[in-house]
């Protein structure tokens, strides 16, 4: 590794969420679009999904949507309510 690389640590459950998004989105007309907009992004792109997919022996397994499915829910009771819009209070 050289002064100009940089590492990003995942727990096994965000890589494994982030490796599926990543397989359903990549060649869809709303992700390519949007990327497109900015065709460096591509380079970073390939290289997380390249890395994902070479590390993850989940997404070989049987029970992968088993496992996604148990990841999910972790990540949700972990994020708690980051992100979601505000309630109306009608």
């Amino acid at each position: 590794m050289t002064d100009d690389d940089l590492t990003i640590e995942l727990t096994r459950d965000q890589a494994l969420l982030l490796s599926d998004w990543l397989d359903r989105v990549i060649g869809t007309a709303e992700f390519d679009g949007l990327v497109n907009q900015d065709w460096a992004v591509w380079s970073p792109i390939h290289r997380i999904a390249g890395t994902l997919d070479e590390s993850l022996t989940e997404i070989f397994m049987p029970d992968y949507g088993a496992r996604l499915a148990a990841a999910r829910e972790r990540l949700l009771d972990e994020i708690g309510e980051f992100g979601l819009p505000p309630a109306d209070d009608d």
